[in-house]
């Protein structure tokens, strides 16, 4: 029982020491708050001083000027660091009664009070930015100078109070921004990261789809024509069954490849899928080809268009015959796939389509290029793809292919 207890504690003192390694790792340093120049009220220490001993002609009036610096410095500063708060009406016109208040005292009692045209300068160095700024801190800078020179009792030299002054705006100034920069960085940076994070989603979703859709379509039409052909020939039945085994093993390759985003999609591959699917749903494939050689980009897309038209094809339409022509030029490549069935589904927005057809369109759009899908003229559903025809790759040519092509090897008919 006891040692029950003495491990729960230990596993608890455990946690904990993980949960502040874990904080101490992941701590950031945020941007200061208004706390951090509330010490710099120390400087008017000297003006109250002299009021409290004696020392400065009409007290109350250096009282009642005191208490209203002190109270307009705090709620400038606390004010300064709120965007909304700081560029209000209210808040310009708090620093120039701040600024009237400062002067007044200064010249009014000189000596020690002639400190509060730095904390002045703080107070714009946390309100004020750019070109208001650097000339609110030059202004003050020369006032300062003046009013010391003139009250002949500055506890230092006019220049070095009239440094202080504008450095001190400036510095203050300097930091603010420099850490309102950093937050904003910190902001954009986890905003990036959640927006690769769901492109990374779009990206799985569209490639699971495509890749599903289209093996599970191909699978259930090469088993319908495996059941059709058993009872008369064996020998087509089998091979339709090794295609679907083939179709399976080649799904689960390419779901791994999608999975870690390396899939390379490739045209060729892509049409001799489709006649092989097109042929053993008992439709006449054709494809006609022509144009220069095409760039891996173009290849992969093209290869997902082709793939999604003839998961269509086979899902919803009653065709007999599919065409596939790819013509282009050195500029652009076009793939157009046509049928001549009778969609038994809703036919698709023109341009937009279902599911697979709206992801192809972002894909495409993405790379320059366009689709449509809609009915054709003349009956039957046509989808087309194009492309810009950027850095083609190299391997062998491609001319003009005219005419039906037989399946491909192992294919049934």
């Amino acid at each position: 029982m006891f040692g029950n207890r003495s491990e729960a504690r230990e596993a608890r003192r455990r946690r904990r020491a993980e949960r502040r390694a874990w904080l101490r790792e992941h701590r950031r340093p945020g941007p200061p708050g208004p706390y951090v120049l509330l010490p710099w009220l120390l400087l008017g220490l000297g003006a109250f001083s002299n009021l409290f001993q004696g020392e400065s002609p009409n007290p109350w009036v250096g009282g009642i000027g005191l208490f209203a610096f002190n109270s307009l410095y705090v709620s400038l500063v606390f004010r300064g660091f709120h965007k909304e708060s700081r560029e209000s009406r209210v808040t310009y016109m708090m620093l120039a009664a701040l600024a009237a208040i400062t002067v007044g005292l200064a010249a009014g009692y000189g000596g020690s009070w002639l400190l509060f045209f730095p904390l002045l300068s703080l107070a714009c160095g946390t309100i004020l930015r750019k070109q208001w700024l650097a000339g609110a801190l030059l202004v003050l800078a020369v006032t300062a100078c003046v009013v010391s020179v003139w009250r002949e009792d500055s506890t230092g030299t006019p220049w070095t109070l009239a440094y202080g002054t504008f450095i001190s705006g400036a510095v203050t100034a300097a930091l603010l921004t420099l850490s309102e920069t950093v937050m904003e960085l910190r902001s954009t940076r986890q905003e990036l990261a959640r927006s690769a994070v769901e492109r990374e989603r779009l990206r799985f979703s569209r490639d699971l789809h495509d890749l599903l859709g289209h093996t599970i379509s191909v699978i259930v039409v090469k088993s319908e024509a495996a059941r059709r052909l058993a009872p008369h020939d064996m020998d087509q039945a089998l091979q339709q069954v090794a295609d679907i085994e083939s179709v399976g093993r080649q799904a689960l390759t390419e779901i791994r490849e999608a999975v870690t985003g390396y899939r390379e999609g490739s045209l060729a591959t892509e049409l001799d899928r489709a006649r092989s699917a097109l042929i053993a749903a008992g439709i006449e494939p054709t494809v006609r080809r022509s144009g220069p050689p095409l760039s891996p980009q173009a290849e992969a897309l093209l290869g997902w268009v082709t793939r999604e038209a003839v998961t269509n094809v086979l899902r919803h339409s009653t065709a007999t015959a599919c065409a596939f022509v790819i013509d282009g030029t050195p500029d652009r490549v076009r793939l157009t796939v046509t049928d001549d069935g009778r969609t038994t589904a809703a036919a698709p927005t023109p341009g937009i389509g279902g599911t697979g057809l709206k992801g192809l369109t972002e894909r495409l759009a993405a790379a320059g290029g366009s689709l449509e899908a809609g009915p054709g003229p003349g009956g039957g559903f046509v989808v087309t793809a194009e492309l810009p025809a950027d850095e083609p790759g190299g391997g062998r040519g491609q001319g003009d292919e005219d005419g039906d092509r037989g399946p491909a090897p192992g294919a049934g008919a």
